[in-house]
This record gives structure tokens, sequence and C-alpha cells, in this order.
């Protein structure tokens, strides 16, 4: 045990963590140079087109230093605050951790958020910089923000390049010499903790784990704490590139196991293996469940393929524990699931993995969070209201409150001005400013959830040109002042695209959100009426005018009474027409919503 070492690399998005796996993989000859590619460790194509990682992929790597040979299992994390789950579950796999900033950009907003995550495991920290090749590297400014930050020595930070593979070999020293080994007893019960799962169509689940106590053997029966079912460990290993089988997998070591599951609610990550004949008395302390920030309903195209659908997010939710759904229905779609999503490019992840790897087209509802009402009736009692049509009636309700986030700014200080100003539109309050250097500021926002929720991000990339960066977590439910906004198309409501507002933003969003469906509406053969209203009071409207055909094309000349009795003629049918006539909204309808100021 004293020569394995378990390390996770951490940084925010886009500062060079796969590529400088990538280094670490080859100079360990865990990759041969002809299977070397851009990202080896990222398996899934979206990974790959959009140059980010979504999922921790743990590897182990064999190295030989000063005459010993050293098992290195290395997980590399995603850097988008919307996969902070991942980096939480690789951290409580790890001893240690490679904290890699860019030389060129400095620290950044996630990297301090993934920062207190391996400070609050007691993790060792080794920081890196990164991209030193590069002409714009800054390497003396960065240093003193990473001492101010951490502070370590300057002689502690290792410079390095993922491009070049400089500072590789230092890297692996500094592993070997400053993270600890395990802890663990090998002659102990057997505890093991899950920090991963996939699903394999031939093999059934194969879940990742970590031991921390005792040995695990091929063909051993073992037990799961959560469901307290056992099965046969019919093939464990250690991971490799490919799954390597072994017969015996020891305490500190990190593997696999297949035990042919076939159920994905049966394997629950954070939850304990241990053998039947002598089981550890307790599970071990994980990491607390996931906590969805954003909500949304997500419906088959066709109500035939419910079922299809479900079978669909349980695998999906095997590989991605963050994703949480229940079932609903809405009277609009039919038949869909009510999904909690961690942000909104989560939400746009999960639509596309269901597209390529199941299949499965579906149609995604208006983003939104959840609310407490409190009732008249019962004041110290809330309803939980995810969804708009849940919202009890106003005069039933004492008070609604929002839930709202401390939102953690970092940019350059000559966009504090327009960043300051899109905060105080989304109804956020600055409570602190800080200047790290002369010309790089922190701000922080205390904010609604909700108002982040559709184009917040994208907003902040523009204001800032793509300089600030983001990061928040929740603080709490307030009271707000809030209304139901329906929409109505030809007189009839359409749930699916109601939402929860403020009132002060209500008027301007409803004449927005009439304003983008009727250019995307396709036009009738009957005129439809698109009106956004407040209960009864109808506070916005546009018209998509009919597509008419030119009845009166026959008559050459003669009386007028002919043309105006073939006009009154369609003008009943177009009134017939109207009265039976549904309208069909497009899916780009419901996502537009989400683009408004586009």
């Amino acid at each position: 045990m004293k020569n394995i070492r378990n390390f996770c690399i951490i940084a925010h998005i886009d500062h060079g963590k796969s590529t400088l796996a990538d280094r670490l993989l080859q100079t360990t000859g865990t990759i041969a140079d002809r299977d070397m590619q851009a990202q080896a460790l990222d398996d899934m194509d979206i990974e790959r087109e959009r140059g980010i990682t979504i999922k921790s992929h743990a590897i182990q790597m064999n190295y030989k230093f000063e005459g010993e040979d050293y098992i290195l299992n290395l997980i590399d994390t995603p850097g988008h605050v919307d996969f902070s789950y991942e980096v939480s579950r690789s951290i409580a796999a790890c001893e240690g951790a490679l904290l890699i900033v860019d030389a060129t950009q400095g620290i950044e907003a996630q990297t301090i958020s993934n920062l207190y995550l391996a400070i609050e495991h007691d993790l060792e920290i080794i920081p890196i910089l990164n991209k030193m090749d590069l002409a714009s590297a800054m390497p003396e400014e960065v240093s003193d923000q990473i001492i101010d930050l951490i502070g370590c020595k300057p002689e502690e930070i290792i410079p390095a390049s993922g491009k070049t593979g400089l500072g590789v070999d230092e890297i692996l020293k500094a592993v070997i010499h400053r993270v600890p080994a395990p802890k663990g007893d090998e002659n102990a019960p057997l505890q093991a903790m899950i920090f991963d799962s996939v699903f394999n169509p031939f093999r059934g689940i194969i879940a990742y784990y970590r031991i921390l106590n005792g040995t695990l053997k091929k063909g051993q029966k073992v037990k799961f704490f959560n469901t307290g079912k056992s099965y046969n460990a019919d093939e464990i290993g250690v991971l490799k590139m490919d799954l390597l089988p072994k017969t015996v997998v020891k305490a500190g070591d990190v593997g696999y196991i297949i035990s042919g599951i076939k159920q994905a609610n049966e394997v629950k990550v954070g939850d304990t293996i241990t053998g039947t004949e002598n089981p550890c008395l307790s599970a071990v302390k994980g990491f607390e469940d996931v906590k969805p920030m954003v909500f949304a309903g997500i419906y088959p195209v066709d109500t035939e393929d419910y079922e299809e659908l479900r079978y669909s997010m349980e695998k999906l939710q095997l590989n991605d524990s963050s994703l949480v759904f229940e079932p609903e229905s809405s009277a609009a779609l039919g038949f869909g699931f009510r999904c909690g999503f961690l942000g909104m490019l989560h939400m746009e992840i999960i639509q596309e993995r269901l597209e390529r790897e199941f299949n499965m087209t579906v149609i995604t509802t208006v983003p939104n969070v959840s609310y407490h009402a409190f009732m008249n009736r019962t004041p110290d009692v809330h309803v939980i209201v995810n969804n708009p049509s849940e919202l009890p009636d106003p005069g039933t309700m004492a008070r609604i409150e929002e839930p709202y986030i401390k939102a953690q700014v970092i940019t350059k200080s000559e966009y504090v001005g327009s960043i300051m100003t899109l905060c105080i539109e989304k109804r956020g309050e600055i409570s602190n400013q800080v200047y790290l250097t002369q010309d790089r500021v922190e701000l922080t926002f205390e904010m609604p959830l909700a108002e982040i929720v559709f184009d917040f991000y994208d907003r902040l990339k523009t204001v800032s040109r793509g300089y600030a960066s983001f990061d928040y977590h929740p603080i709490g439910y307030k009271e707000s002042d809030l209304i139901k906004m329906d929409l109505l198309l030809n007189a009839e409501q359409v749930d699916a695209l109601s939402a929860l507002v403020h009132r002060n933003n209500a008027f301007e969003l409803g004449k927005r959100i009439c304003l983008k469906l009727k250019e995307l509406i396709p036009r009738q053969q009957f005129e439809i009426p698109i009106q956004a209203a407040i209960g009864a009071k109808i506070i916005a409207r546009e018209t998509i005018k009919a597509l008419r055909k030119d009845v009166t094309a026959k008559c050459y000349g003669g009386d007028i009474s002919r043309k105006r009795k073939l006009l009154e003629k369609q003008k009943v049918g177009k009134k017939r027409m109207r009265q039976v006539g549904r309208v069909e909204v497009p899916q780009e309808a419901f996502l537009a919503v989400l683009k408004l100021n586009d």
C-alpha cells in the first residue's frame, strides 16, 4: 500500500486538465504513442466536439521511480460549474489533488470553488502553472495569486505545459513525494465506496469503487449497503485504458466490479460494498445527495415512446447520478418526466446524450426552479412548487419564497461596470468587491436562482468579452413578489409555456415572448391570437394572420354582391375552423423563451 497514490486533477474550465492528463499517460507508458489522441480519457463524442470534460475519468498508471514500482490512480475531473458534483465525488476517492492554473489567465472562480472542496477533504494540494510555453504567460503574477490563495512556497509551484510535456516528470515526482499513501487495513472486513458506474448492454452495470479497508477477491459474495442485496463478484479488476481483470483488489486501490446487475436502481453512487460473510459495521461517510438547481419537463415527441424514454433515462442516470427525474403529465404534451439538472449546460448535454446514445427525440419545456408557497391556513407549512401549473390559487397563499444564490464573478477591472449593470438588472444585490490584483476583481452578489437559469451565463461572457468566470452556491429562500404568467394560443392555455415571474418583469417578458412565438409558430388557415395573461387579465397580445385564399379570383367583373357572398362564405368557414382548429407548437418555440435576447 505504501507505493499507491490516489490523486485527481482540479481546475477551472479550459485550463488544460485533459491535455496534461494525456502527457502523464504518455510519460508513464499507460498509453502507446500510436494509440494517443487528444483528450485520451474523454470517451464521449460530445466531449471531443465541445472540447470539455463532462464525466470524471479514472485510470491506473504504473511508474518506476528510484528503483521502486508505484501505482498511481488518476481521476481527471470536469471544470464547468454544472459538473461540480463529479468533482466532489472524485475528491472523495483521493488523497491528493493537482491544482492546475492557466499561466495566461490566472486564478478563476471555479479554481477557488474546486480548491475549497479539496481542502474540506484534507487533500494534499500540488499547485501547477500550466501553459508556460505560451508567449502570453505571466508566471510571476499568477504565482503570486496562487501563493495568496493557498499559502504555499514559490518553489512548490511546478511550471508545466500540457502541450510540450514540460514539467511532467516533476509532477510525477511531486505526486510520489507529497501525496500521502492511502490508509487502510487489508485484514479488516471489506469496505469499498462506489464513486461511479456505467451501463454495458452485454455485461450489465459496471461499478467503480475505491477500497478503504479489506480485500475483494474474484467470485466473492458481496453486499451493497443501500439495497441490502447480495451478488457474486463475477469479475473484478483495475481501470487501465480498458478494464484489466484481476483475481484480487486490495485496500487503497481503485477498481471495478461486474456482478450481473441489470436494474439501474440497484446501484447508487456513494454506496458501500462489503462482504456477506464478514461485513463491515458502518457504511462509508461519502458525499451528500445532489440538489438539482434547474427543473424542466422532458417529453417524448411520440407519446408511445414514454416507456422507452424511461428506460433511457434510467441508463443515463447510472452514468450521471446528478440527474434526477420523476413522472409527470402535461395537457399539451402528454406523459413525460420532470427532471432536475445542475444548470443549463447540464440540461443541454442530457438532451443531446438522449438523442445520440438512445436515439430519443425529446421536447424540453421552459426550465424553472422550485419555489416554496406558504398558505393562509397553515403559515408555518410550505408547499414545494416545481412546476408553475402546481401553484395554489393566489387568494389562498400568504406568501411565496424563491431560492437565492451567492454568485462569485472574477473579472478584469474594466468590465466591472457592465457586469454590475447586468446583475442589478437580474435583481441581484452586490455584497462584496475585492481586488485580487491591480486589474482582477472578485464581485460577490446575492441574486435569485431563477434569474440565472435562462441567459445569464451567456450575457456575462458577452459583456466581459469572455474574461469573466462565474461560480455560485445556494444560500436559502427569500420572500418575493412572484406571479404566474400563462400563455394562451387561440384562447387555449399552453401549460408547458407557463412561468412564474417577478411582478415588475411580467409585462415586458410577456410582450417579448408573444413576439418571439409570433415569429416561430407557422401561419395557419385561420387567425391565431397569442396572449400572455396574469389570471384573467391579458397583459400582451400578438396576432398571427391567417393564410387567405383569394376566393374572388374567379369573378371577372360583375356585381359586387357576388364577391361579397363568396367573402362572407369564407368568413364563416374561417370562424368554424378557428373554433375546432388546434395549434401545433414547434419544439423551437419551447426553447425560444430561453433566448429572448438574441
